[in-house]
C-alpha cells in the first residue's frame, strides 16, 4: 500500500506565496512521473503540474511563470512554489504519484489541501 499526504495548504493574499509538498510512503519500489492538479468550486479537476523522474516538467499556461514544481526522489516527495498567487488560484490541490510497488505500476491521489486566495 501507499500512501501521499499533501501539507502546505492555506490562505494567501492575491500577489502572495504558498508552498505545497506531498510525501509518498509505503512499498514504492519507484516513481516515475509526479504531479499536482486542483479543483475549484464548480469546475473539473485540471493539472497544474506535473514532473517526470529526470526532471522535466510540465505545466498549465495559467500557471507558467508563477508556479515552480520539484521533487526530491531520495524523499520520495514533490513540491509545488507557487508565486504571485491570483483569486482563480483557489481550489483543492491534490498531488499525485505514478508508482511501480514490486507488484503493480498504478496512480496514487493524496486526500487534497484547500488554497484559498483572497483578492
Amino acid at each position: 500500500q501507499v500512501q501521499l499526504v499533501e501539507s502546505g495548504g492555506g490562505s494567501a493574499q492575491a500577489g502572495g506565496s504558498l508552498t505545497l509538498s506531498c510525501a509518498a510512503s509505503g512499498n514504492i519500489f519507484s516513481i516515475s512521473t509526479m504531479g499536482w492538479y486542483r479543483q475549484a468550486p464548480g469546475k473539473q479537476r485540471e493539472l497544474v503540474a506535473s514532473i517526470a523522474n529526470i526532471g522535466i516538467t510540465n505545466y498549465a499556461d495559467s500557471v507558467k511563470g508563477r508556479f515552480t514544481i520539484s521533487r526530491d526522489n531520495a524523499k520520495n516527495s514533490v513540491y509545488l512554489q507557487m508565486n504571485n498567487l491570483k483569486p482563480e488560484d483557489t481550489g483543492v490541490y491534490s498531488c499525485n504519484a505514478d508508482v511501480n510497488t514490486y507488484t503493480a505500476f498504478r496512480t496514487y491521489w493524496g486526500q487534497g489541501t484547500q488554497v484559498t486566495v483572497a483578492s
